[in-house]
């Protein structure tokens, strides 16, 4: 059996080609760059009105005077623009109730003071959002029964949320996401009388 040498040339290229070096693709077990979490770091959510995992004053409830109370945390990290807090009450019946939705604080704020106006944009700088009330602002806890947990929760984020006041919780979380680079939070609780 005769080969033609052409033939056999070609075949031997396509030999040669076949067994050089091949690039070798990347281990799938190995993220990208982009595809690594980055680290959110912790932020320390105090209040000069009550300690974690205390009751909250009256005067911060529905059964006082219903203003916010006082707010202070630490640095944000330097990658942060703005700040945002979300108050809510994971214990409410009819699962959880929304009480205070602050977004797009400037990141320099070290704290909030007590009785924040209710309004929509704050002097300050930053805006606040619609609670489960259908109002906008701070709505203090008031349980139907039975001792209740507010978790106020507290996010330094790395950019200004392209939101307007009057945003929901829903809003600001999902506008978030990817963003946060520190978060924290503060528990009180409350029972009616």
């Amino acid at each position: 059996m005769l080969i033609r040498f052409d033939v056999l040339m070609i075949l031997l290229l396509l030999t040669m080609l076949g067994c050089g070096p091949r690039q070798q693709p990347a281990s799938p077990s190995s993220p990208t760059p982009t595809a690594q979490k980055e680290t959110i770091m912790e932020l320390k959510l105090t209040s000069a009105a009550f300690k974690e995992g205390e009751a909250i004053p009256r005067q911060y409830t529905c059964d006082g005077v219903n203003v916010s109370p006082p707010l202070e945390w630490g640095r944000a990290p330097k990658n942060a623009k703005t700040i945002a807090i979300i108050t809510d009450d994971p214990d409410a019946p009819g699962g959880t109730w929304v009480h205070w939705v602050l977004f797009n604080l400037p990141a320099e704020n070290i704290g909030l003071v007590e009785n924040l106006p209710v309004t929509e944009n704050l002097k300050a700088g930053g805006f606040q959002g619609k609670n489960d009330f259908d109002k906008i602002g701070y709505g203090g806890p008031c349980p139907p029964s039975g001792t209740h947990r507010y978790i106020f929760k507290i996010y330094a984020v790395d950019a200004e949320l392209p939101l307007k006041a009057g945003a929901t919780k829903a809003d600001v979380e999902k506008a978030m996401q990817g963003h946060i680079v520190a978060q924290g939070q503060l528990m009180g609780s409350y029972s009616r009388s």
